[in-house]
Parts: C-alpha cells; sequence; structure tokens
C-alpha cells in the first residue's frame, strides 16, 4: 500500500465568501485631549481646526478650513446664534452685522459716519473729515459744507450767508446781524440796511433819507446838494463848489455864495470889478471851452460868466 504524503491527505479547501474575508478594522476614535475651544461633540485631534463643533466661534469654510476662535478677527463679526464669524460689510473693520449701516469701526482708506454707521471714502454734505479720529463729523447747522472744523464753513445753507467762514442769517431789511447775541438786531430807523444799530452804521438809507458823511439825512446839509447814484435806492450828498453856499443840481450851480464872494449867473467869484484881463485872449479861452477852469474865470470874468 502506498504512503500519502501530509499535503496530500488535508480535504480541498472550499471557496471563502466575502464575509468570510478578512476586513481590517475600524481607525479608533481620537482620544486625546480636544483644543479649548471644541464644542461637547468633541474632535478628531488636539488642533483648533479639528474639532467637530465649537463653543465660542467657528472662522472659515470648508473650502479654506475652520477653526475655532473664542473672538472673530479684525473684519468679522459673531453670529452668537449660528456660533459662526461673518464677513463685515466692504470697508468695515468691526462691525454688528452684514449691513453697510452696521459698521463700529473703518478700515485704512475709509472715514465712519457716526449717525449712519457707514465707512465712506469721503464724507457727505454738511460733514467733515476728522482726520486725526477718521470719523466724519458734523458741521454747525448753518453750514451746507465745512472744513477741519464745524463752524469753518465753505458753503452755507438756504437763508444764511458766508462771511469770513461763518454761516450767518439772512436778516430782514432794516436788521442787521448782532454776532454777540446770534440773532438779527434793529437798525437805526434812518437806515434801510446796515451793520449796526447805531445812526452811523448805515449801507443804505431809508425812504426819503439821503447819505451824508456816513449818516442817513432827511435832506443834505448846508454846502450839499443831493445827487441820485446808479445802484442806490437813495441819493447822496455832494459837496458844493469851494465858494457856494448852496447849490442845486450840480456843485458849480450856485444858488447862494460864501462871504467875500459875489454870484455872477451860477458861479460865486472874488468881490471884484467883473472884467476881463484881455479881450483877445477872452476870446480865445472861451472858443477853447477853458471858462471851466477856476483861473481862467478869474481873468475872464465878463466873457466867461456875464456872456454865458
Amino acid at each position: 500500500m502506498l504512503e500519502l504524503s501530509a499535503p496530500e491527505l488535508e480535504p480541498p479547501k472550499a471557496a471563502l465568501s466575502p464575509s468570510q474575508m478578512e476586513v481590517p478594522e475600524d481607525e479608533e476614535d481620537y482620544t486625546g485631549v480636544c483644543h479649548p475651544e471644541c464644542g461637547d461633540k468633541g474632535c478628531d485631534g488636539p488642533n483648533a481646526d479639528q474639532c467637530l463643533n465649537c463653543i465660542h466661534f467657528s472662522l472659515g469654510s470648508v473650502k479654506t478650513s475652520r477653526k475655532c476662535v473664542s473672538v472673530c478677527p479684525l473684519g468679522y463679526f459673531g453670529d452668537t446664534a449660528a456660533r459662526r464669524c461673518r464677513r463685515c460689510h466692504k470697508g468695515c473693520e468691526t462691525c454688528s452685522g452684514r449691513g453697510a449701516t452696521q459698521c463700529l469701526s473703518c478700515r485704512r482708506g475709509f472715514y465712519h459716519h457716526q449717525e449712519m454707521n457707514t465707512c465712506v471714502t469721503l464724507c457727505p454734505a454738511g460733514f467733515y473729515a476728522d482726520e486725526s479720529q477718521k470719523n466724519c463729523l458734523k458741521c454747525h447747522p448753518s453750514c451746507k459744507k465745512c472744513v477741519d472744523e464745524p463752524e469753518r464753513c465753505t458753503v452755507c445753507k438756504e437763508g444764511f450767508s458766508l462771511a469770513r467762514g461763518s454761516c450767518i442769517p439772512d436778516c430782514e431789511p432794516g436788521t442787521y446781524f448782532d454776532s454777540e447775541l446770534i440773532r438779527c438786531g434793529e437798525c437805526h430807523h434812518t437806515c434801510g440796511t446796515c451793520v449796526g444799530p447805531g445812526r452811523e452804521e448805515c449801507i443804505h438809507c431809508a425812504k426819503n433819507f439821503h447819505f451824508q458823511d456816513w449818516k442817513c439825512v432827511p435832506a443834505c446839509g448846508e454846502g450839499f446838494y443831493p445827487e441820485e447814484m446808479p445802484g442806490l435806492p437813495h441819493k447822496v450828498c455832494r459837496r458844493c463848489d469851494e465858494n457856494c453856499l448852496s447849490c442845486a443840481g450840480s456843485s458849480r450851480n450856485c444858488s447862494r455864495c460864501k462871504t467875500g464872494f459875489t454870484q455872477l449867473g451860477t458861479s460865486c467869484i472874488t468881490n471884484h470889478t467883473c472884467s476881463n484881463a484881455d479881450e483877445t485872449f477872452c476870446e480865445m479861452v472861451k472858443s477853447n471851452r477853458l471858462c471851466e477852469r477856476k483861473l481862467f474865470i478869474q481873468f475872464c470874468c465878463r466873457t466867461c460868466l456875464l456872456a454865458g
């Protein structure tokens, strides 16, 4: 009888089913210490980006990888409901929400408009840029635009006029702006417009008054006559010719003469016999229209004055 070798005595092996095949063991759960910012769901490792949930806020996205932080960085705000850091509106450095009007401070190159809680590159009308704090601060209520300071106006609101960097009220006719009391005061009763309450502070005169020596008078004084001036609502008192005591319509149209002068026609000449120095010379003076000069009137009195 033949002896069979040991391998030949072993029965043939049957094919193993998939369930009977060797399966590698599952990876074991992380059992170390999680990062302090990880929540109650644990973590896959010790770092802040390996948390399964966060105690405070999650920063980042799936693409950029998320991590847990205690405080959101500049440019983000903490959404406590979702426990996420969300990005602020463009220009905001800190904010309370995503909206353009939820900025608390601004990035470099922007000014914080505190009333609107926005970040702007230029402050709007009615506000000026405070370079030290990088804020848009409000101008004085009378200013439409201002620079550097609230009362350093460049453009005024309606009803105000610009005067030396300030906006003063447009006072009604017959009143002026009192800078001490910050209100409109009454002009002197002889003034139509003025710069102050005094009689000598008139700009224009009241009706039926004439302007003379910085005052408004009901009639021009002796030695003056009223003359209309283009652009003025009142007449201005002009001085008569130096020899005239009074005149009308023109400085040379004398109606009365001063002591020591005699009236000839409308002129006043010195008290002497009115005669010509030389007839031929005086005719030449008259033909060349030189009689208007006082010197020639004296030399050619008869030709210039009596003969017209």
